[in-house]
């Protein structure tokens, strides 16, 4: 399973690098347009906006994926032992449904009925239902990572942020030689 995890991460990375580079060129495109010729261009705005959104949603899964996602850590901070692994659960099975009922299947429900409808954006004219596709998409990856953590949870693995702190310690210029703070 962990060689799948790194392969997801590393399509997942590369996906969201090569969306940015085209979302940068779009808005330096948009600037150029603008500032210089006097004419903006409608099309890349439009498309600097879809990419953003898939630039987000994906780099959230991606993110929940290597452990960096944005936490408040008081409750975790306080407790030790089983309790934070127990804590540690709960919170993945609470993101897990969230990715579950809402971006899966809530998006697909977004999905379908805008293709149903035929909503198509005003410039780039091209089905709003796959522009909303990142949403179930994005669901998936953080179901799926939501997955691999329990499982490794399960085996008695820590959390990748777990570990990550002891290694953070040894970079830190203020640390002394033993990578341990007093």
């Amino acid at each position: 399973m962990n060689a799948l995890k790194t392969r997801i991460d590393r399509i997942l990375g590369l996906l969201i690098a090569a969306v940015f580079a085209v979302l940068v060129a779009c808005v330096v495109w948009q600037v150029v347009s603008r500032y210089v010729l006097g004419t903006p261009s409608t099309v890349t705005d439009e498309m600097a906006r879809f990419l953003f959104m898939w630039t987000g949603l994906v780099g959230a899964a991606y993110t929940l994926g290597q452990g960096r996602h944005l936490a408040i850590d008081v409750l975790p901070l306080m407790v030790s032992g089983r309790a934070a692994r127990a804590l540690a659960i709960l919170v993945m099975l609470l993101i897990a449904g969230f990715a579950a009922l809402v971006m899966v299947y809530g998006g697909i429900q977004l999905m379908s009925r805008t293709l149903a409808t035929g909503q198509v954006s005003p410039a780039l004219r091209i089905p709003m239902g796959y522009v909303y596709g990142a949403i179930p998409f994005s669901g998936g990856m953080i179901l799926f990572y939501c997955a691999w953590f329990l499982v490794g949870y399960a085996r008695g693995e820590p959390h990748p942020t777990d570990t990550d702190a002891d290694t953070d310690a040894d970079t830190d210029p203020g640390t002394p030689a033993g990578g341990r703070r007093d």
